[in-house]
């Protein structure tokens, strides 16, 4: 099985993520997978809905070119999920969202769900996404603290800097688990990934949750569910397939001026 796992930072601008992303990836896979990393530049840098639709652009043309080379699965590595469903209405092959599979599977780890983003331009965003998946109801709260995307990079290869990013963490964390949630979800990849090397985190009582070998191991029971009876998404409502014309048009007009 071979995964295209979406990240939304190229190696140039995060080496040490990725570094660190690598192994984590193939530890998160089963026997038999291979899961390979692809970046996007320019990278996201700045925590703008500008940003996510410029990069979301560019990965439903990876989502594209990721089935027409053989892949089975595609992962937006990338929390916001910025062109999901798009690249959905694109492809046949699953594609598996990094903020939906987190939000869908803390479902089943605790009644209230919170998120802490990094930056606090990107609440309006997950609220948008939270009420698109449905999950108002379940994902009560979103706290921020003040890193754009490229600086918390940072954190990687230094212990003081990791340290300090995970007590601003936990500082927005504490008020939400006060306020009833009971499951804490770091909106982002980056601080995920960051915070997997402590084991068992949790503030307050509340899990700390990584999605990303979340999202690696829901892409593999969605090809396996479709080798096993034909199972894919629905393409009678918001995944109606885009017909070829309209996918080459798609992919041959990336420029808007």
């Amino acid at each position: 099985m071979r995964i295209w796992y979406q990240s939304y930072v190229d190696y140039a601008h995060g080496a040490g993520y990725w570094d660190m992303l690598r192994p984590h990836l193939a530890e998160s896979a089963g026997p038999g997978t291979s899961v390979e990393i692809h970046g996007i530049t320019p990278h996201d840098s700045y925590a703008h809905p500008l940003v996510e639709f410029r990069c979301a652009r560019q990965m439903i043309c990876n989502a594209i070119r990721a089935e027409r080379e053989g892949y089975d699965a595609f992962i937006v590595g990338h929390f916001q999920d910025a062109g999901l469903y798009e690249a959905r209405s694109a492809v046949d092959i699953p594609v598996i969202g990094l903020g939906e599979a987190t939000m869908l599977y803390c479902c089943q780890l605790g009644q209230r769900i919170g998120i802490v983003t990094i930056n606090p331009r990107f609440i309006p965003w997950f609220h948008h996404q939270i009420r698109r998946y449905g999950l108002e109801h379940r994902v009560t709260g979103v706290h921020a603290m003040t890193f754009e995307p490229g600086q918390i990079l940072a954190a990687y290869g230094s212990e003081e800097r990791s340290e300090e990013v995970r007590r601003l963490f936990e500082e927005q964390g504490r008020p939400l688990v006060a306020q009833g949630v009971e499951v804490i979800i770091p909106g982002g990849g980056i601080p995920m990934l960051l915070f997997s090397r402590f084991h068992g985190h949790r503030i307050d009582g509340a899990p700390v949750v990584n999605g990303i070998p979340i999202a690696v191991r829901m892409a593999e029971m969605a090809v396996a569910l479709r080798r096993q009876s034909g199972l894919t998404v629905s393409r009678v409502g918001d995944f109606v397939k885009a017909p070829d014309h309209v996918i080459e048009e798609f992919l041959a007009h990336p420029k808007g001026l």
